[in-house]
């Protein structure tokens, strides 16, 4: 069986509020190998023997760089040539960008679900292209998603409605996650998790703390009902020097085994 490649993003330069993300790929590893767990996920499959770590990819975390942008892309379009399924471990999210950007080369169409508090569809933050904020924003201008499923948001800006009216996003707040149907989800899925999407009482280790989010519980049902073939994933936005007793950190890790759990069950 084909191990899934987990790649580490350590770049935090283009968070808008505060620093310290880079350090989440580390806090997520730790808690993932931790002994106060096991390696199973909740279908008692053995899944930490599933994942193979490539390590971190070198980047200068530097704000705005395209240079940055092309390491995380170059070495995910290399696991993908090699035909594996990935999971990556922010960073802020402006790294789901680069990731998507290797996608497009291998799939034609690609449906995205992601999970957050925030569109992360801004035009422009700050005079960077590549602000955390924007992600999504430059995925679909560059074609490299067919289908954007949104859920938890509840920050939208009216810029960032009018962004998803533009490119026919589904924007799903808390109170409308029943609306989430995975039944009108095609094509190959790629799930992007910031941590921030879930409640601050169950992930308190965000730099963008935003309640009434989501639980755990809920984003775990959400990983449960995606179709196949899941073919990649990111979990972002893990601020270790926020968090409390490594409790976001458990959570990343929690839901990493979930997902490695998924992608093995809808090959």
């Amino acid at each position: 069986m084909d191990l899934i490649a987990l790649l580490g993003l350590p770049l935090d330069a283009n968070s808008s509020f505060l620093l310290g993300c880079e350090h989440g790929p580390a806090a997520i590893r730790e808690s993932l190998l931790s002994a106060s767990g096991n390696d199973a996920n909740e279908a008692s499959v053995n899944v930490t023997s599933l994942i193979e770590d490539m390590g971190n990819v070198a980047v200068d975390n530097e704000r705005g760089s395209f240079l940055d942008a092309d390491a995380i892309t170059g070495a995910v379009d290399e696991q993908l040539a090699a035909g594996r399924q990935i999971i990556s471990l922010g960073g802020d999210h402006s790294v789901t960008y680069p990731i998507l950007r290797a996608f497009r080369a291998h799939h034609a169409e690609l449906t995205v679900v992601h999970i957050d508090a925030h569109p992360d569809m801004y035009d422009d933050l700050d005079g960077n292209p590549l602000s955390h904020a924007s992600p999504f924003a430059r995925a679909l201008e560059d074609g490299c998603v067919t289908t954007l499923v949104q859920l938890g948001i509840r920050t939208a800006t009216q810029h960032q409605v009018e962004q998803a009216a533009r490119w026919n996003v589904t924007m799903l707040s808390p109170r409308q996650l029943d609306r989430f149907d995975p039944a009108t989800l095609h094509g190959p899925v790629y799930l992007s998790v910031d941590l921030d999407g879930l409640d601050p009482s169950c992930a308190p280790g965000v730099s963008h703390h935003e309640p009434g989010g989501l639980t755990v519980r809920e984003a775990l049902d959400v990983i449960d009902a995606l179709p196949g073939p899941l073919v990649g994933a990111d979990v972002v936005e893990l601020n270790p020097t926020r968090d409390l007793n490594n409790m976001t950190a458990m959570v990343g890790a929690k839901l990493v085994k979930e997902i490695a759990g998924a992608m093995v069950a809808r090959r």
